[in-house]
């Protein structure tokens, strides 16, 4: 499973957005300069994010757009959603289930459907304002183990 590349921009786009723009506006060419975004692509995601009610935006001169609620407010099951619309592993596993010719006699959809709750709640659980806090990347150099020190420890 992997949400969708306008998806993960939408994140990028937000967190740049809730990094920046707090209580002043700012526009799609900037996000889109900082993040290496196209602008064609930031200013359909940010009329995505506007539609969703995640952004409040205004035109004309000296226009542009923030964030409708605090970062801490905003969740990545938020934004994810108002991209690609409801979180679903599976067909059955949404609110909606489709005509699937197994469903009567389907014993798997219950567990899709604990699936999906638990992926949901996953992203539910991860806010703009914690994108903020910086989390060490273990494949750069200046964070790769010392297996010397961590010997030393161990043998201790």
């Amino acid at each position: 499973m992997r949400m969708s590349s306008l998806a993960d921009y939408a994140v990028v786009l937000m967190s740049a957005a809730a990094r920046h723009c707090g209580g002043i506006r700012c526009n799609a060419r900037v996000l889109a300069t900082e993040t290496g975004l196209p602008l064609p692509t930031a200013q359909k995601l940010v009329s995505k994010l506007s539609a969703a009610g995640l952004i409040e935006s205004v035109r004309g001169a000296g226009g542009g757009f923030r964030l409708s609620r605090p970062p801490a407010a905003i969740t990545l099951a938020d934004i994810v959603e108002a991209v690609d619309g409801p979180i679903e592993i599976t067909v059955c596993a949404g609110e909606h289930a489709s005509d699937c010719a197994m469903e009567g006699s389907c014993h798997v959809r219950p567990h899709w459907q604990i699936v999906n709750r638990t992926i949901r709640s996953a992203l539910a659980g991860v806010t703009l304002a914690s994108l903020g806090q910086h989390i060490p990347d273990p494949r750069r150099p200046e964070h790769a183990l010392d297996l010397k020190k961590v010997g030393e420890r161990t043998s201790t």
